[in-house]
């Protein structure tokens, strides 16, 4: 597949976007570089502070838990979960999503092998991931769509995406040209029978704020079962009073390098604490944040194993 020259991407970029959301994302990203402070729904954020991922990883290596940190890292486990709803549809019952989120691909070069291995005799009707496929957050993405371009040989079904933080807008064209349907503010209606459901997903609401759940919702009829699609859980009020029934996200981590019990040591998302791990609820809302499958600024996990998971939906009787 010849490689697409920046104007290239651009004009596809324009035909997919309007200008407006075009501009603010990489105006926004020209600056994301430099930005340790401020920007964004928090003010810190240490995926940017370079000097200092050299230091974490240091100091694990001098207490000799480094080693252990990276093998924690590759322990992908497999979660379930289940969605009750009397607004889902017969037709849906048992209809399964695969989740995965932060998969940071290029972080380390074996990356992308675990997580197929993990995934590749999973059974799941559609497959959704909520942002962060690169580690870095700029520069060239080459190496992550070439790292997407084998995961996505081990996925048998429709792949919905979202980006994150990490994430440029012009790698949109390079993934949609591998069958993966990005989710910009848009919604899809998935069909079964003569039934549907609606999967809507947002431009990452944590740092670049690019996020329009109005324009994501305008799409969708009234009184049918609707996901929502975000990589950061910090929009959840959001998508409640947007009468979202589902809202599937991931950005935290679950804290990643987390104390004996699994209390982490910091959570890098404006939103209660309960809502960074796992199932949740606001209101009519359900919800589930992924602790991700892979790691950011370290390779390495404390007390965290990652994750990818399968969702259920399950139809009950009013």
């Amino acid at each position: 597949m010849a490689k697409r020259s920046a104007d290239e991407i651009l004009e596809l970029l324009r035909a997919r976007v309007s200008r407006w959301h075009l501009k603010q994302r990489l105006g926004l990203e020209q600056d994301h570089e430099a930005k340790v402070f401020g920007q964004g729904r928090t003010f810190f954020h240490i995926e940017n502070w370079y000097s200092f991922h050299a230091v974490i990883r240091n100091v694990f290596r001098l207490m000799f838990l480094h080693g252990r940190g990276k093998r924690n890292a590759r322990r992908i486990q497999l979660r379930h979960n289940i969605f009750q709803s009397s607004k889902l549809c017969k037709e849906f019952d048992g209809y399964t999503i695969l989740h995965l989120s932060d998969l940071h691909l290029d972080m380390a070069p074996d990356m992308t092998e675990v997580l197929s291995k993990a995934i590749g005799d999973l059974d799941y009707d559609i497959c959704v991931i909520t942002g962060d496929l690169r580690a870095q957050t700029f520069g060239d993405s080459d190496q992550t769509i070439d790292c997407m371009r084998q995961l996505v040989e081990k996925i048998s079904r429709p792949v919905y995406l979202v980006l994150g933080n990490h994430d440029s807008i012009t790698m949109v064209p390079a993934l949609e040209q591998l069958n993966i349907k990005v989710l910009l503010n848009e919604a899809v209606e998935l069909k079964k029978e003569n039934a549907s459901i609606y999967i809507a997903g947002i431009d990452d609401p944590h740092y670049f704020r690019a996020d329009n759940i109005e324009r994501a919702s305008d799409q969708i009829p009234d009184e049918v079962f609707t996901i929502l699609l975000a990589h950061s859980p910090e929009i959840y009020r959001h998508a409640a009073f947007t009468d979202f029934d589902v809202m599937l996200c991931g950005h935290t981590h679950g804290g990643q390098i987390c104390l004996p019990g699994g209390i982490p040591v910091m959570y890098n998302a404006d939103c209660p604490r309960r809502m960074c791990a796992g199932s949740w609820r606001y209101k009519d809302l359900q919800g589930y944040t992924s602790v991700g499958s892979g790691s950011c600024v370290v390779d390495l996990r404390f007390n965290c194993h990652p994750e990818v998971t399968l969702h259920q939906l399950e139809w009950v009787k009013e």
